[in-house]
């Protein structure tokens, strides 16, 4: 029954069609006749030749699937091929249709055996498969042809916020048999329009211990390989290489762009696809404008210390889970703020932080010449024993969330700020201020930087840590590697905005804040100044030092991240050794 499986199922579909055609064209009362007989026969050999046809991929998809399929004739429960292949130990009939593969073993029948108990019927979604191979055993170094085993079927399975790849075999030696099958399922799987074909890839050397390649080839190139994803990769040599590629590359030959690094390459790459968007699309960035949205999609391959991108968006620092979803295709559109100073944008991000977080950046990359976590415990240390309040304005917008974001797709403003929008100004002496457009989880902040915002509600979260004693700051900076509320403190307040003016009011030279003769001031009395006029802000991991005022504003779904929106990662928290 199943040596021929096409020529069966296509007789099959052809005496089905025809007898249905059949049925709809005879009368109530058909008269006996030759000429009846001839049109019947006509009938049967039209359904004969269209069933000879082959099936190709948008034949056998609908349009109306999640994943973007096209319209067929064919119903999802329709088979298309049917055979028999040994999966493990045993001999199982398998039949395939549009939407999955279904396989039940093959029991020989007994005089004793129980007819009661259902066989065990076992399948897999095909929206859940990302690639199919032939299998073959071949000897060592043979590098094509091979005795055919059959085919394998490599399916993305989710356990919790992990993804991973499975395979599952199909065993046959029939050579036409395979092929008919092969041929079958890799025309159904290139109608998943939303999986990338061709891709991108920028490669942080440096990244991750100087690792960030190797990791690439090893977990992350078999699995493009594996789905027939074609990967242009650059291996970036200084900083701004990927901004520079970005600007003046033809994008159109790709279906995605990935990113293999840490937070400040991922910063680089979003900046560079959204700057190029602005180019295309003729936008004046020197003033207050509306972005337009970046073309292509950015993949994130954690290869960081902290990697808070990629945890917000797969909730996991994960090399095979992020490069699953970029296979996959799962799209999560992202919201994205603008930076601003003196009516010119200098740059698109996701978080920024002034005060504490700037100086313990700027001050790390001072210190470049030491390993990467000396560096940064060293810097760490140095800004607490040197903790100053800043001295600034502050102006910020809020936001109603869910309305306002419904509100700027409806107007297609992008996040502009509207004449009737209030703004709310105070100023004093602050610690810290923070602006976060998505939640920043990482291992050190399991709940994230900004717990109370998502990755696309349309706001930012404003976080101002007023001056305090350094005890007390100490304990507000601990809360973040626990699970209790970093900020249960009559020095903090949070609120959800959808723009931030910060105006620093301070004059001097913040490089000499570091230096020996003042580690003695007392923080609470002498706020830090500057007399260049530049001001460090940390953005993105990224140091920015802007000379006045700084503009921050938030612009809903701006960019498209491979990935999918969780709640909050799963990683166990890890506290740091110099707090």
């Amino acid at each position: 029954m199943f040596e021929s499986p096409r020529k069966s199922i296509n007789v099959l579909n052809a005496w089905s069609e025809s007898q249905e055609e059949l049925r709809e064209t005879q009368p109530a009362s058909p008269p006996r006749g030759t000429g009846k007989r001839i049109k019947i026969k006509k009938k049967k050999q039209k359904q004969k030749q269209s069933a000879k046809r082959s099936v190709s991929a948008p034949q056998l998809c609908t349009d109306d699937d999640d994943q973007g399929r096209k319209e067929t004739k064919y119903r999802p429960d329709e088979p298309i091929v049917r055979g028999i292949f040994q999966i493990g130990k045993n001999s199982h009939d398998v039949v395939l249709t549009a939407t999955r593969v279904t396989w039940t073993p093959i029991h020989p029948e007994t005089p004793t055996a129980d007819r009661s108990v259902r066989k065990q019927e076992e399948y897999v979604e095909l929206k859940d498969v990302f690639a199919v191979k032939v299998k073959r055993r071949r000897s060592v170094g043979q590098q094509t042809g091979g005795t055919l085993l059959g085919i394998t079927l490599f399916q993305c399975k989710k356990k919790g916020l992990k993804l991973k790849d499975h395979a599952i075999h199909l065993n046959n030696l029939s050579v036409d048999h395979c092929e008919t099958w092969f041929k079958s399922l890799k025309d159904i799987l290139s109608g998943f329009k939303n999986r990338p074909k061709s891709l991108k890839v920028f490669v942080n050397p440096i990244s991750h211990k100087k690792e960030a390649y190797q990791i690439y080839l090893d977990k992350v190139a078999p699995l493009f390989k594996l789905a027939d994803i074609q990967a242009d990769v650059t291996i970036t040599k200084r900083k701004g290489h990927a901004l520079s590629i970005l600007k003046d590359c033809s994008l159109e030959e790709y279906d995605g762009v990935v990113c293999v690094g840490g937070d400040g390459s991922v910063a680089e790459v979003a900046h560079g696809l959204l700057l190029r968007a602005q180019m295309d699309a003729g936008r004046d960035t020197d003033s207050i404008f509306t972005p337009v949205q970046a073309a292509l999609p950015l993949g994130i391959i954690p290869a960081g210390s902290t990697d808070v991108v990629a945890c917000s968006v797969h909730g996991i620092r994960r090399t095979v889970t992020a490069a699953l979803h970029i296979i996959m295709g799962h799209h999560q559109p992202v919201d994205v703020c603008s930076f601003s100073c003196m009516g010119r944008l200098m740059r698109f991000g996701f978080s920024a932080m002034f005060g504490f977080g700037g100086r313990t950046l700027a001050l790390a990359e001072r210190h470049r010449w030491m390993p990467p976590s000396q560096r940064r415990e060293f810097a760490l240390i140095k800004t607490l024993a040197n903790l100053k309040p800043e001295d600034c304005e502050l102006s910020f917008i809020t936001s109603r969330g869910t309305e306002d974001q419904t509100k700027a797709e409806r107007n297609g403003d992008g996040g502009a700020i509207c004449e009737d929008d209030s703004w709310q100004t105070r100023h004093g002496l602050y610690l810290n201020i923070s602006i976060m457009a998505i939640p920043c989880l990482c291992s050190m902040a399991p709940r994230g930087l900004a717990p109370n915002t998502r990755l696309n509600n349309g706001s930012m979260a404003l976080i101002v840590v007023d001056n305090t004693s350094r005890s007390e700051f100490i304990k507000h900076l601990k809360r973040y590697s626990s699970t209790n509320n970093q900020f249960g403190f009559s020095f903090i307040e949070t609120h959800t905005v959808k723009a931030v003016r910060l105006r620093p009011r301070s004059h001097g030279n913040w490089a000499d804040d570091f230096s020996e003769e003042n580690e003695e001031c007392d923080s609470k009395t002498m706020p830090i100044i500057s007399s260049e006029g530049t001001y460090p802000w940390n953005i993105d991991g990224d140091l920015l030092e802007a000379p006045s005022e700084l503009l921050i504003r938030v612009h809903p779904q701006l960019l498209t991240l491979f990935g999918e929106d969780v709640e909050e990662a799963e990683e166990a928290p890890v506290k740091c050794s110099c707090i």
